[in-house]
């Protein structure tokens, strides 16, 4: 299922921990409440993506992991400037 997005990040092919050092930096300049969706292929990024929103405050709205392609959608905390 697509959800609708604000800003997305193509991180497939980057070993880990690019994909969520990359979404950080995406992620920055982003209003609170906005929604960032990622590619990823590493294997951990369903993982990595839960444990980063669970510390940060973010919310991982969705991770579908087909064919070795993660599609994740992170909202970004709502009081996060």
């Amino acid at each position: 299922m697509m959800l609708n997005f604000d800003a997305e990040l193509d991180s497939r092919g980057l070993p880990c921990p690019l994909p969520l050092l990359r979404t950080k930096q995406a992620l920055a300049p982003l209003a609170g409440g906005r929604v960032l969706r990622v590619l990823a292929t590493d294997a951990a990024a369903p993982r990595d993506f839960a444990a980063y929103a669970e510390a940060t405050g973010h919310v991982l709205l969705q991770a579908e992991v087909s064919e070795g392609l993660c599609v994740l959608y992170l909202k970004k905390r709502e009081d996060a400037t």
